[in-house]
């Protein structure tokens, strides 16, 4: 089987190819002979019933500093072509949303994965809040009122934006810090968007987990422990990876989660959990694989390949 496959994302020159997952995505697509185009979301179009994006023909390497090759650019129809990865990272803001309701007209027909309208309604913070049973004490709201009403039960919290990503603005509120009031009109300046509140979970001290799953089935994980001194265990802000084995907590999450997943088109997810905790579900642009090879060898890459291939077989 030859694909057709047009992978939305960021800038490709501005990858990092030691860790990041679309990379390892292009390169397995690449070594079963599928052809390769780049876009990005700025190059979407929709006009007369049709989506289009100007793209450029991909060719990727594991080469530091000579990773790719772009052809010229062209206009895909992507009713065309056979799959589209959407792997732009977040923020989840209009731009983003706007882009799934394009691709919304060309799927399924053309496979988009993860499936865009499933994408849509899935922010990760949000969509957590529908296995109530699985999360920490947890709290969204823009009412100063209710936020301090949730810091006086729990004491130790952390606030952070409701659609951020990265570990940007999640802040660590401890007893009698003082800054609260400070920072929730910091939030209120930059955005309207409600904050998501939670207990502080200590046991994010040894690590916060990355459990990949794929078409609903939990295959690999990795644990991502926190800099000294930082209560963010994003890799972007120092966390460190380490190799990591599913509990039975782990599996009974996953158990819970899975089959939704699976019935909602979400192919590649990465979820966080924190102690016997779910604190999100990751499906917009999920990270890990790179560094789940480099503890266990396993290419889950190989994996969602042979997923999308099934679908666009038994689609065809």
């Amino acid at each position: 089987m030859t694909l057709k496959v047009a992978i939305q994302m960021d800038p490709i020159e501005a990858i990092d190819i030691a860790g990041d997952s679309t990379f390892v995505l292009a390169l397995e697509a690449q070594a079963r002979g599928h052809a390769l185009w780049h876009y990005e979301p700025r190059h979407l179009s929709f006009r007369e019933g049709r989506v289009l994006a100007k793209a450029r023909r991909l060719t990727v390497r594991r080469k530091v500093g000579d990773h790719y090759t772009l052809g010229d650019w062209e206009t895909l129809d992507l009713t065309e072509v056979d799959v589209v990865l959407m792997r732009q990272d977040p923020p989840f803001d209009m731009a983003y949303i706007t882009a799934t309701h394009i691709l919304e007209h060309v799927h399924p027909k053309t496979l988009v994965v993860n499936d865009p309208a499933s994408v849509r309604n899935a922010p990760e913070k949000l969509f957590v809040t529908h296995f109530p049973d699985l999360m920490p004490p947890t709290l969204i709201s823009s009412d100063v009122a209710e936020i301090k009403r949730f810091r006086d039960e729990f004491e130790d919290i952390i606030v952070k934006p409701l659609f951020g990503n990265g570990g940007a603005g999640v802040f660590h509120i401890t007893p009698g810090d003082e800054n609260l009031n400070s920072l929730l009109e910091l939030f209120s300046q930059r955005s309207r968007e409600p904050l998501i509140v939670q207990k502080y979970l200590p046991a994010v001290r040894q690590g916060d987990k990355r459990i990949i799953l794929i078409d609903g089935e939990a295959l690999g994980a990795i644990n991502r422990v926190p800099a000294q001194g930082e209560a963010r265990s994003n890799m972007h802000v120092g966390g460190r990876a380490e190799k990591s084995l599913l509990t039975d907590r782990d599996r009974q999450i996953c158990d819970a989660i899975g089959p939704t997943l699976k019935a909602q088109g979400l192919v590649f997810v990465g979820i966080d959990v924190i102690g016997d905790y779910l604190t999100e579900i990751n499906v917009t642009s999920p990270t890990g694989l790179q560094e789940v090879a480099r503890f266990d060898g396993t290419q889950l890459e190989k994996d969602i390949w042979d997923v999308i291939e099934r679908k666009v077989s038994a689609a065809g």
